[in-house]
């Protein structure tokens, strides 16, 4: 695979960072569980530990509130294995922008919390799940996330004998569990930035084909409200700076009239920052660029990115925690919930944006 570092403006890529602690949720206690189900808090306690005699309805109904509330269960899961399924596209992003190896960080240090190994499968297609029912079976495997992958993976992973959640992804039918970060409210969150600086005729850059991209657009859409007729769309052919670079390039020579871009990935908004300067327009004097990930490189590009962030280690924490609370359910009558988790983003201010410019002509 060509790595997107192949060129200078890349060292957006390629730089490295300090990456902070995903803070989690806070746990319960024995005595929230007890007063959640009105019950003693010896009950609780004997049922969490397996010492003493609670009915077994009673206990599952337990286990299930323990989870529900995020109490640390007791776990015999040390020593499992987790087959993580990682999509063609994960790898490429993997090497171009970043956003899955700090997803990855995130779920490899939960693993190691809990005692966990992570077995890799990578995949460029449906047709190679086939040997996936046989692992799916064993009896060390605690269950499978798939990472990234396309609708055309959902039908077969609905059909395995184990756990499985979908990480940066989900299931449309609600089959599989999944999460993922916020996508239509961090785009929103992206372009009522703009807004809020006056901009009223806003770009959004993007490569298509995803839902979870689609529903970035609907975010733009959502803020812009009555006035999504003065949006326009710029489409890049791939998911790198260069691919982002030609097609604001194309569009700025087409004089398509914009003083805001959005722009789907932060990859996509280093091409943008590029092929402004390129153009003789400053940033943010002239037009205020904004992207969606948070990847902590955009600080280092000329001018600091501005840019939604998502808590990418965090979504892999919560993926493998996902994993191991449909793994203790599993078999009894409170089978774990199919659920989506959507993890909130949040808005992290730096210098590629500002006030809106004149430098729109309007119509007569």
């Amino acid at each position: 695979m060509q790595s997107a570092t192949s060129c200078a403006t890349c060292n957006f890529v390629a730089c490295c960072c300090q990456i902070g602690r995903t803070r989690m949720a806070k746990r319960a206690r024995i005595r929230d569980i007890a007063e959640h189900l009105g019950i003693s808090t010896a009950t609780v306690s004997r049922a969490i530990s397996g010492k003493g005699y609670v009915r077994e309805e009673l206990g599952e109904k337990i286990r299930a509130a323990a989870i529900e509330l995020n109490y640390g269960l007791p776990e015999d899961f040390a020593g499992k294995r987790v087959l993580l399924v990682v999509s063609h596209e994960a790898m490429i992003d993997f090497e171009r922008s970043q956003f899955t190896m700090y997803v990855l960080e995130g779920l490899r240090r939960r693993a190691s919390e809990r005692g966990l190994v992570i077995d890799n499968h990578a995949i460029r297609s449906a047709d190679e799940l086939d040997g996936l029912a046989e692992l799916a079976r064993a009896s060390d495997l605690l269950g499978i996330l798939f990472l990234t992958v396309d609708d055309s993976i959902l039908k077969p992973a609905r059909s395995l004998e184990c756990p499985v959640v979908l990480v940066n992804t989900d299931d449309p039918e609600m089959r599989l569990s999944s999460v993922t970060p916020c996508n239509r409210s961090a785009a929103a969150m992206a372009a009522r930035h703009l807004t809020d600086l006056g901009h009223e005729r806003i770009a959004f850059l993007t490569k298509p084909g995803r839902r979870t991209i689609q529903r970035r657009l609907e975010g733009v859409r959502d803020a812009l409200g009555s006035r999504q007729d003065t949006m326009i769309v710029i489409e890049a052919e791939d998911w790198t700076v260069q691919a982002a670079q030609a097609a604001v390039a194309e569009a700025l020579a087409d004089d398509r009239q914009f003083t805001g871009i959005v722009a789907a990935g932060d990859i996509l908004a280093a091409g943008a920052l590029i092929a402004l300067h390129a153009a003789g327009l400053r940033v943010p004097e002239d037009v205020s660029v904004i992207g969606i990930d948070g990847l902590p490189q955009g600080a280092y590009l000329a001018p600091a990115l501005t840019t939604v962030s998502i808590p990418m280690q965090a979504i892999g924490a919560y993926s493998l925690d996902m994993l191991c609370n449909t793994a203790q359910l599993q078999g009894t009558s409170r089978n774990f919930p199919v659920s989506r988790i959507e993890l909130a983003c949040s808005l992290t201010k730096r210098n590629s944006t500002g006030l809106r410019a004149s430098r729109v002509v309007e119509p007569v």
